[in-house]
């Protein structure tokens, strides 16, 4: 089918704001109106996200569908500030994008909403609005719970990648408006956002706990909002996965779900693969729900989910081995609880032991082999051998298993334990160890002991007190072969994943009333198979890589002073494209960005996070650069955490801005 590309449309909002658009239209669609799919993000549509959208969109419009991708106030060349993520007024906005869709000639009425990561976000959100033209979405990659399962915490505990996500957003919004979308004041325009650009960690820093700040925006604060059917998509490799299974169990809309191997990415062009005919399966979605036509998407199993056998450990992977499961409902019918006893032997057993207590104080820098807490298809940045880290924990191993085990689901770590400290953090790691003695990270979790009650309300721990708490991991989907054994390890800190607590801990857990439970997935279910087509595409945009660029990671501890260094530099592309250009409007990128993450093992105090990053983009005689610089330490009681930007047009300094903030720490 042909296909036309609107380059640029603007859509003006009630209060005057207009927003900036690319349109796909499928031949005919002015006469004969069909129904649309909306990507709405902040990563502009222009040089942002061109290479991706392209052959999606377009795929889409080829396939009988108007394909949009709306900028967000304040972003690329609409107009407007963009304040934070996930305001009201951008769910405000996105109704009337979605009004002003359904009013369109070439839009039959019929609008679906689909988006990864900050889409999958806000299409959650906007659903829970209940737009009226809107009448299904595709969610990948997000999450129903904004503190729990975002960039900013996990378990309680401040992810280091707050500061990484937040020096990126600085980049990101710093980059200036077009001149050939918006003419001479671009310039005016460009250097207005510059001087309103937020602090954008520091406003995430500022809420370590599950306040308002955060219900707002979290679906799961009221799940019968959300009234139309929903697609979920979760990966594996990436860090939004919980939130399927919740949506899955906790919706009460039609609704299906795909788990696969994948890192944050498309699963279109899921790395690591086996990618699959994703937009197939999304073009079935539109069909049920936007055109009434029955293409069997209902009939497919409630989940499809990939289960992976053995993974290597290494740090780069192209590919995961494994195969394709269903399940018709969840939580699964079929799928039970085993419960293994962490022995005083430090066995995983299925018989009950006399109690012992196991103290464990891991070194600050325990964790360097965890890898990065969101895989994009980097090298270097699964996790790796996991006995670098086993020497600082407490490890409990099962018994050589005399046949598979398949799980499927979220693990589970009941615990009773005491600390000596009034704050204390634990990480659990669930691995496979390989019958040469090689360890694979399955899951894992780590909790704010200090969030036992609530993330809502945290309180101090009782130095010497007992207590007891059950702490899920992370949801997997995975296959402990013949010959292998399964391995629990508990550790005090994950370090350069979390922010350390502010004083060293010793953890005691009592083993013998203390276990993990195991989600069970019968190796010999009988179940109809699971299959998707090969990847499809659009017409792709036409790209040319100037410079490879590079990506590296590694860890440096000198043994004198006991001080741990770990550094990823991405050069000339974040993510590991290298330079690239747009040919069709003749535009430039590189963004290098270097973490440099510090500690002593014993000292959580050492803690020190330096981030350094350079953005260029333009054309000949229009070239910007964004240099930037953020830190952030900590004491006892504070966390200090400032930046510096500045912005210059070929060459010449524009605009420079600088922050410094103290910020208490919450428990945390």
């Amino acid at each position: 089918m042909t296909v036309t590309i609107e380059e640029h449309i603007w859509i003006t909002m009630s209060d005057g704001v207009r927003l900036g658009a690319r349109l796909w239209l499928p031949d005919g669609a002015q006469g004969a109106p069909v129904p649309a799919v909306l990507e709405y993000i902040p990563y502009r549509k222009r040089d942002g996200t061109r290479g991706r959208d392209e052959p999606m969109h377009g795929y889409f419009a080829e396939n009988g569908y108007a394909a949009i991708r709306v900028d967000m106030r304040g972003t690329g060349e609409s107009d407007g500030h963009m304040a934070d993520e996930y305001l009201k007024q951008e769910q405000d906005d996105a109704l009337e994008v979605i009004a002003w869709i359904a009013a369109q000639p070439w839009c039959d009425g019929n609008v679906g909403m689909m988006g990864k990561s900050w889409g999958g976000f806000n299409g959650l959100q906007v659903a829970a609005r209940r737009p009226p033209a809107l009448k299904a979405i595709i969610t990948a990659y997000s999450t129903d719970n904004r503190f729990t399962d975002d960039i900013h915490y996990m378990g309680g505990l401040l992810l280091n990648d707050n500061l990484w996500w937040g020096t990126i957003m600085l980049a990101y919004q710093s980059r200036p408006l077009d001149p050939e979308i918006v003419g001479e004041e671009w310039r005016a325009r460009w250097i207005e956002r510059l001087e309103k650009l937020p602090f954008f960690p520091a406003l995430w820093l500022e809420h370590q706990r599950y306040d308002d700040y955060w219900k707002h925006g979290s679906v799961c604060e009221d799940w019968s909002a959300i009234e139309c059917p929903v697609l979920a998509v979760g990966a594996w490799a990436d860090s939004y996965t919980n939130a399927v299974p919740r949506l899955l169990e906790n919706l009460q809309v039609p609704r299906r779900g795909i788990i696969g191997p994948w890192g944050h990415v498309y699963p279109q062009d899921g790395a690591p693969g086996p990618a699959i005919g994703f937009l197939q399966e999304a073009v079935r979605w539109w069909d049920h729900w936007l055109k009434g036509k029955d293409r069997g998407i209902m009939n497919e199993p409630m989940l499809r989910a990939y289960i992976n056998d053995t993974v290597e450990p290494n740090g780069s992977r192209d590919t995961t081995a494994g195969r394709w499961v269903g399940e018709e409902s969840w939580p699964s019918k079929t799928i039970k609880c085993r419960s293994y006893t962490l022995g005083a032997d430090h066995s995983l057993g299925e018989q009950a032991t006399s109690p012992v207590t196991l103290k464990v104080s891991s070194p600050q820098s325990h964790g360097k082999a965890g890898g990065e807490w969101m895989a994009t298809g980097c090298p270097g940045e699964h996790p790796t051998d996991q006995r670098l880290d086993d020497g600082g924990a407490i490890v409990f191993d099962s018994a050589v298993l005399d046949a598979a085990v398949d799980i499927l689901g979220a693990p589970v770590a009941r615990l009773k334990f005491s600390v000596d400290q009034p704050v204390a953090q634990v990480n659990l790691r669930l691995s496979d160890v390989l019958p040469d003695g090689r360890v694979t990270r399955v899951s894992y979790q780590v909790f704010n002991l200090n969030h036992r009650s609530g993330h809502d309300v945290p309180a101090a721990l009782v130095p010497g007190g007992v207590y007891e708490i059950a702490i899920k991991l992370n949801d997997c989907g995975y296959r402990f072969e013949k010959g292998h054994r399964i391995r629990l390890s508990i550790a005090t800190g994950y370090w350069p994943m979390v922010w350390p607590s502010p004083a060293a801990v010793t953890l005691s857990v009592v083993a013998g009333e203390s276990a993990l439970e195991l989600p069970i997935r019968p190796a010999d279910q009988a179940e109809k198979a699971v299959a998707f087509e090969a990847p499809a595409h659009g017409p792709f945009t036409p790209i040319t890589q100037l410079d490879p660029g590079s990506v590296r990671r590694w860890t440096a501890q000198d043994h004198v002073t006991g001080e741990t260094t770990y550094v990823t530099e991405g050069i000339g592309g974040l993510f590991g494209e290298g330079i690239l250009r747009f040919d069709d409007i003749g535009t430039q990128l590189s963004h290098s960005l270097k973490r440099e993450l510090t500690i002593r093992d014993d000292d959580p105090l050492s803690a020190l996070y330096v981030l350094t990053q350079t953005y260029e983009m333009g054309r000949e005689g229009w070239m910007i650069t964004i240099d930037s610089r953020t830190e952030m330490r900590s004491d006892a009681t504070n966390f200090y955490i400032s930046g510096t930007l500045e912005a210059k047009e070929n060459g010449k300094s524009v605009t420079t801005r600088t922050w410094d903030q103290t910020i208490p720490r919450d428990f945390l």
